[in-house]
């Protein structure tokens, strides 16, 4: 057994650049992926947990502590695994144990069985022949639990959530449970289920005459044009391709029909396009519609009032004959061809819309049927409110008028989803439990591509996910797959991906766990019962489980009413849980009445974290993930984890999140998950002194910075892993005091944490620490570059990159952001952003005020700081007469120093040239310790603003003049290059501004 106070690996070390590649690789991974049973938000890649659990479940060897007969035994175990021989010192069997785990982290070594066999028998020969038991109390989507199972732990597994109960218990219980007769079962009923549905639903999906199968159809919501003399109908698309594959492009492109009697007609064909210029842009982008009859466009406004006007606008609407008069319009319809490979596209025939007329006579007669079981065959249950401070922003359906689960489902595909829940729901007496568990999986993830927000990707030619991230979005046009067909999108699809998920879980050969539907504060758990307390909580205001979870919740109640795990336990209704569930979300409200704001967030988290340590063992230790990327959240989970009784001991950045992640605006968006390593704080840990933590702590952070630096960590992920070796100082006490006897609260702490990792960093990105010890006034950069260049380190991402708004993401994706869009007026800017309260975090402390350059280098508009783009500058910088004018000037002092001011529009005081201001005048308090300048005056040209000005000359092709610039520059000051060198380095390779940069600095004279 380990003693209680020898070290464990991930309090010394951990190998963070190869677990963090195997797990951002793994992301990509599809096939056959424990994640691919059922979509759960911000699940953690199981080769982080890993080799986390790893790591924290084997002692340390170099520790005093550790016992000899463990190092014996996992020298002769590592011995035969590659590269990992370890005979000689203690710190070769640490570097040993390190690497066997970075190679086991790898998803390709995940399931070998020598690696299975060598991590297990590590396990045993730490803890004995009792496996430890290794506690989870959000365990979502069961990373951690069903890690633990395979290294050879018992595995406690709960969730407030009764959705991520059921993916638990197929994960933890029913797979090992049953093994692969699991598999084999699911696919025989899973048969069964799709031929019973086909035939009821036939009439409605009915195959072409010439026996052509659909297997998708196409759609648009619509609108009315309001302009005068139009009234068009505009089919909100925003894409018109159908396929991209180079063999099969295929569009659509439309002609408008003039009509005497009535409004024009638009009508469409499909066509193969030889270049992308031939396929026009759609007629919607964030809410504004252009017709595309007389192009005029459809405010936000109006597109809402009208989608809402129409429920949502996913069904078709019918006169008394059955004739579409208006409503959602199919567009194409994919279909496979006999004897052909691939698939095709075609234009949209009366039969089509006769099915979907025969669909919601069918609908409004089974609406109006007795419920079974009291729930109504079609969710009717309510849709989340949406807006406020917190998670609930993730929600727009309301505005667009759907306000039930219902309303997110065309007719057909209400009709197909509730012939699947009914017909599953009949053969789960005749089948296994756990069976019956992954079909009512099945039918969520058939939920998650048929339902009217599910776009076709013409990339792939298939129809893709509701969700691709934490929140709800309205779409405009989607692809209805057929769901009796065994294509993408199809029921035969899910559970036959499911079949295969269950195989390749089986690999692992683990035992089973524990799942229990109960809230993390108190899990009924005994005493000194874990040892291994690893959990990722929720993520402050991030991510709205409950809601987004009602989705699947309202379907796999009909399809398995009675099942133990699917009901609410802790509230009336028809819906998870949301009271008790710990996010910040003030649209809601406790049981009690009370906001469920950053107290109530912070105050769950303290008896979370308090009933952790009841429950952990004297030698156990714990852990706690956390990716957020606001200081709010941060501040709340750690004042929970502080007051909950822990104390971190290290901290380790692991690298998560794939290259295309969530954008700088919103608010999880860090590449590195950070994992805290923590252990219950001892009683009478005593009092810090606030001064002695003053003095380690920019020599903890330093060389923390310098350590990561080296393993990739980059930006806000270095920021936020800083957090962790800071608190080891601060965290290891009851509470810490000033000399006069002032407790230190942690917002105070983290506020010093901020302004030493500023500080860290611009003495890394400028080069002031070197100026410093030279005495140079060379280390002196006014406001505005320090502020600069703190905003691009910050948004350098780990994966490599630089968020931006000007980021290429899917068009999906930028329509998620509808809502924000359109209260800000239209298109957001480009520009680089960062959430207004980091950024504020970095300038306080080091001098920087905020204020004084808004408008000039940065824009704030809600929550969001903007970073202007040096080319949105020109007018500000040169004024209204321009580069060329400003060119002129200076050519015609070539050879002296070029004498032409800058904000020359504005109101000026006396002599404000650009020159350089005199070393070392005017500093202001502090301002020592960084080498740093006051601000300048509104109106006053600083470094920064020459440098813009140099890469407007650049940009314009005004060589001339822009050497001269150069030249006198690089003679009256070494700041100017210093300065373009340091923000060449970071802005993002591919950016405008770098380009500028580079090729201005080229063009610098040589000294």
């Amino acid at each position: 057994m380990i003693p209680k106070e020898c070290k464990r690996l991930a309090e010394v070390d951990f190998p963070v650049a190869e677990v963090s590649r195997h797990s951002a690789r793994e992301n990509a991974i599809r096939h056959g992926h424990p994640k691919t049973l059922h979509l759960w938000w911000a699940r953690r890649p199981l080769a982080a947990c890993r080799a986390m659990l790893m790591t924290l479940l084997l002692p340390d060897p170099c520790d005093l502590s550790c016992p000899a007969e463990f190092k014996e035994e996992a020298r002769r175990l590592l011995e035969p695994m590659p590269n990992c021989r370890a005979t000689g010192s203690n710190k070769e069997l640490r570097d040993a144990l390190l690497k066997f785990i970075a190679d086991f982290a790898n998803w390709d070594n995940s399931a070998k069985p020598a690696y299975l066999e060598c991590a297990r028998s590590l396990v045993k020969a730490a803890h004995g022949e009792e496996p430890p038991l290794v506690v989870d109390p959000f365990a979502g989507g069961g990373s951690i639990p069903l890690e633990a199972l395979r290294v050879g732990c018992d595995a406690f597994a709960s969730d407030l959530n009764p959705v991520a109960c059921l993916i638990l218990k197929v994960l933890l219980e029913d797979i090992p449970r049953h093994g692969p007769a699991l598999a084999e079962e699911l696919r025989q009923v899973g048969k069964q289920v799709k031929e019973a549905a086909e035939k009821e639903l036939a009439e409605l999906y009915p195959p072409d005459p010439d026996g052509a199968r659909p297997i998708a159809y196409l759609w648009a919501r619509t609108v009315r044009c309001e302009a005068p003399n139009c009234g068009a109908e505009i089919a909100l698309v925003r894409s018109f391709w159908l396929s991209k594959k180079a063999e099969r492009k295929r569009a659509l492109r439309y002609k408008v029909i003039p009509r005497k009697d009535g409004p024009p007609e638009i009508e469409f064909e499909i066509f193969v396009p030889k270049t992308n210029d031939e396929v026009r842009t759609g007629t919607v982008t964030r809410a504004k519609a252009t017709c595309p009859a007389c192009k005029i466009p459809l405010s936000p406004d109006r597109v809402r009032a009208q989608v809402r006007a129409q429920r949502g606008g996913a069904d078709v609407i019918f006169d008394e004959k059955g004739r579409r008069i208006g409503g959602a319009r199919l567009l194409a319809v994919v279909i496979l061809n006999q004897g052909e490979v691939g698939r095709n596209y075609r234009l949209p025939r009366d039969r089509d819309y006769g099915a979907i007329y025969k669909a919601t006579k069918k609908l409004a007669k089974l609406a109006g049927g007795p419920p079974p079981n009291g729930l109504n065959p079609i969710p009717d249950e309510p849709t989340p409110l949406g807006g406020g401070s917190g998670a609930g922003r993730a929600f727009a359906m309301r505005n667009y008028g759907m306000n039930n689960w219902g309303d997110l489902f065309s007719a057909r595909q209400k009709m197909a989803l509730s012939a699947l829940c009914m017909k599953i729901r009949e053969r789960l007496s005749l089948v296994s439990d756990g069976a019956g568990d992954v079909l009512g999986l099945a039918a969520g993830k058939t939920a998650d591509l048929g339902n009217a927000g599910a776009p076709w990707k013409p990339g792939a030619e298939c129809p893709v996910h509701l969700f691709s991230g934490p929140r709800m979005p309205q779409l405009w046009d989607w692809a209805e797959a057929v769901l009796t067909e065994e294509s993408s999108g199809s029921f035969y699809s899910a559970f036959e991906r499911s079949a295969v998920t269950i195989e390749g879980a089986l690999h692992y050969r683990y035992e089973v766990g524990t799942t229990l539907l109960a809230d993390a504060r108190n899990p009924g758990l005994p005493p000194e019962s874990a040892s291994i307390w690893f959990t990722d909580p929720p993520y402050y205001d991030a991510i709205p489980y409950a809601d987004l979870s009602d989705f699947f919740f309202v379907w796999l109640r009909r399809a398995m009413p009675d099942h133990p795990i699917l009901r609410n336990p802790f509230e009336s209704g028809n819906l998870t849980p949301k009271c008790p569930e710990i996010v910040q979300d003030e649209v809601k409200t406790t049981a009690d009445g009370k906001p469920k704001d950053k107290t109530f967030f912070e105050e769950s988290m303290q008896k979370a974290f308090s009933e952790g340590q009841r429950t952990l063992r004297e030698d156990g230790i714990g852990a706690v993930v956390f990716a957020h990327k606001t200081t709010e959240g941060w501040e709340a989970l750690i004042s929970g984890m502080l007051k909950g009784g822990w104390t971190v001991t290290a901290s380790w950045p692991i690298t998560t999140e794939m290259g295309s992640r969530l954008r700088a605006r919103e608010s999880a968006a860090l590449a590195a998950s950070v994992h805290l390593v923590c252990r219950p704080r001892p009683e009478n840990a005593g009092i810090g002194g606030w001064e002695e933590i003053l003095r380690e702590l920019p020599n903890r952070i330093g060389d923390w910075m310098e350590r990561l630096s080296g393993e990739g960590i980059r930006g806000a992920d270095l920021v936020f892993s800083c957090i962790g070796p800071a608190l080891e100082l601060f965290s290891k006490y009851d509470k810490v005091e000033t000399a006069e006897g002032r407790e230190v609260k942690l917002e105070e702490f983290l506020a010093k944490v901020w302004e030493v990792v500023g500080r860290t960093a611009l003495q890394q990105i400028l080069g002031t620490a070197e100026a410093r010890a030279r005495n140079s006034a060379a280390g002196a950069l006014e406001e505005d570059a320090r502020l600069t260049a703190l905003f691009l380190w910050t948004l350098q991402s780990t994966n490599g990159t630089v968020e931006s708004r000007e980021s290429k993401v899917e068009s999906k994706d930028e329509e998620e952001e509808v809502e924000e869009e359109e209260e800000s007026g239209g298109k957001p800017k480009k520009g680089y952003v960062l959430i207004y309260d980091v950024a504020r975090r970095f300038a306080q402390p080091l001098g920087i005020h905020l204020e004084n350059w808004e408008g000039r280098i940065i824009e704030t508009k809600k929550g969001v700081v903007r970073l202007i783009p040096v080319l949105e500058r020109a007018e500000q910088l040169f004024g209204q007469a321009g580069t060329e004018a400003v060119a002129r000037a200076i050519e015609r002092t070539h050879g002296e120093s070029p004498q032409f001011t800058l904000f020359p529009d504005e109101e000026r005081v006396p002599d404000t040239p650009i020159k350089t201001r005199k070393a070392g005048r005017g500093r202001s308090a502090g301002a020592g310790d960084v080498g740093i300048k006051p601000a300048a005056t509104p109106r006053e040209a600083t470094t920064l603003d020459r440098v813009h000005a140099a890469m407007l000359l650049q940009a314009g092709g005004q060589a001339t003049a822009l050497r001269a610039m150069l030249e006198a520059e690089t003679q009256r000051s070494p700041d100017f290059l210093r300065l373009a060198n340091a923000l060449s380095a970071l802005y993002p390779k591919e950016s405008e501004e770098k380009r500028l940069l580079d090729a201005m600095l080229l063009a610098t004279p040589k000294q």
